[in-house]
């Protein structure tokens, strides 16, 4: 029997650094989605929604990078952000896959770091039982879908039918190509997380190269003078 693909992002990135936390400065607060959307091996909506509903500050900066996770967790959380007074600004900062993508639809505002990207395709679920109760899932994950649908063609404008061809197909949106269809409002002018490509997304079927090739490593920065000094030692200490 075929495992359920939502099991398999669970447990490969159970061990992963992962981080949920709020940071307060001035005027606004900073919220770090870092890790899967579970209520079990990540972040809970029930975590989640109580922190969000601590928080008083005009602005609230939710910054994102999730491989997704449970589809019912993340609904939690959509509406708790829908219902927040707070201007709520979603950051995409590594990856918006799956069930994160639609937590950061449910912003004001979404802005996406280059480099980074967001993903969207079909819900998955796993259920045993004769024909009658598979139909019956499969009619819940098509409710599910077209759920998911109406949020994303409500944010970008894009047809259903073409919404949802895409999420059949697990569509991989660079940050221009989240700009360019809708589903994020801005670039930003910074760099995302290297730490995009620290998740294991083999439970999906098209991840990105960029996302599953080690990075490359970086040159070290060497300026003139330090070379100066060292060339200088070694032809003191040469024989």
């Amino acid at each position: 029997m075929k495992r359920n693909p939502l099991l398999n992002l669970i447990r490969d990135n159970m061990n992963r650094p992962r981080s949920f936390d709020v940071k307060a400065s001035d005027d606004q607060v900073t919220i770090y989605l870092y890790d899967a959307i579970d209520a079990w091996w990540g972040i809970s909506a029930e975590s989640f929604v109580q922190q969000l509903s601590e928080i008083n500050a005009p602005t609230i900066n939710l910054r994102i990078n999730s491989p997704g996770g449970d589809v019912f967790e993340a609904r939690a959380m959509v509406t708790a952000i829908r219902q927040h007074p707070s201007n709520i600004i979603a950051h995409v900062d590594g990856i918006a896959a799956s069930a994160a993508s639609y937590v950061a639809m449910a912003a004001k505002e979404v802005e996406i770091s280059e480099g980074a990207f967001f993903m969207i395709h079909k819900a998955w679920t796993i259920e045993m039982g004769n024909a009658d109760d598979l139909r019956k899932t499969a009619g819940l994950l098509d409710q599910i879908d077209q759920s998911i649908v109406n949020d994303y063609a409500a944010r970008t404008g894009k047809p259903k039918d073409e919404l949802l061809a895409m999420m059949t197909a697990e569509t991989w949106l660079t940050a221009a190509e989240a700009k360019d269809m809708g589903f994020a409002d801005r670039i930003a002018a910074t760099a995302g997380t290297e730490n995009s490509g620290r998740w294991n997304l083999s439970a999906y079927a098209n991840t990105p190269k960029a996302l599953t090739e080690p990075p490359v490593p970086r040159e070290p920065v060497r300026d003139r003078s330090t070379l100066e000094r060292r060339m200088a030692m070694l032809e003191r200490i040469a024989p």
